[in-house]
């Protein structure tokens, strides 16, 4: 028997896997929140849009949104974790208080908002689905990519709806992910 397994023969992870497994956690309980945030913020943004299409096509990003939130979540526990109170107070409070503002900001920035925000959760899964496989949970990365995938999806939606607008020229452009 090596110091790596235990009496039964099963290989404990290594000192490497659970730094990895750490900073997979840290991710996972920022995605948990933040889908919260952003799920409060597009039912204000579904709400507010006059047009159908607009509204539809919101609530059901809204709506991917709360699933991306349960799989994140079962993740979490799955790995003996779970939310991080302070980002969930946190993030509960941004979410609220962006689906507000949603009927009085306009039409532009709670699309720029979503925007940028949909670029940083594709880098932000993407990320997360490389730890887990690190960290030997390697079952979770197809969930991540596919996460990750429908990010992008949401982040082309907004950038599309932006370059419609003439105040695309004032704020600058987000990083477009690959």
């Amino acid at each position: 028997m090596t110091n790596t397994e235990d009496p039964v023969g099963i290989a404990a992870p290594t000192a490497t896997e659970l730094l990895y497994k750490e900073k997979l956690i840290r991710i996972l309980q920022g995605a948990y929140s933040g889908e919260l945030a952003a799920a409060y913020a597009y039912e204000g943004h579904w709400k507010a849009s006059k047009k159908q299409e607009e509204r539809e096509t919101i609530a059901r990003i809204e709506r991917e949104e709360w699933h991306h939130r349960s799989l994140v979540g079962d993740m979490l526990t799955n790995l003996g974790s779970g939310p991080d109170p302070e980002q969930e107070r946190k993030r509960n409070r941004i979410g609220k208080t962006l689906r507000a503002l949603c009927n009085v900001s306009g039409w532009f920035m709670p699309m720029y908002a979503a925007g940028r925000l949909e670029s940083y959760n594709v880098i932000e899964y993407e990320d997360a689905a490389n730890y887990a496989r690190l960290a030997g949970y390697g079952q979770f990365a197809p969930a991540l990519i596919e996460m990750a995938d429908v990010e992008r999806e949401h982040e082309r939606y907004f950038r599309m709806k932006v370059e419609s607008h003439f105040l695309r020229h004032i704020f600058p452009k987000w990083k477009i992910p690959q």
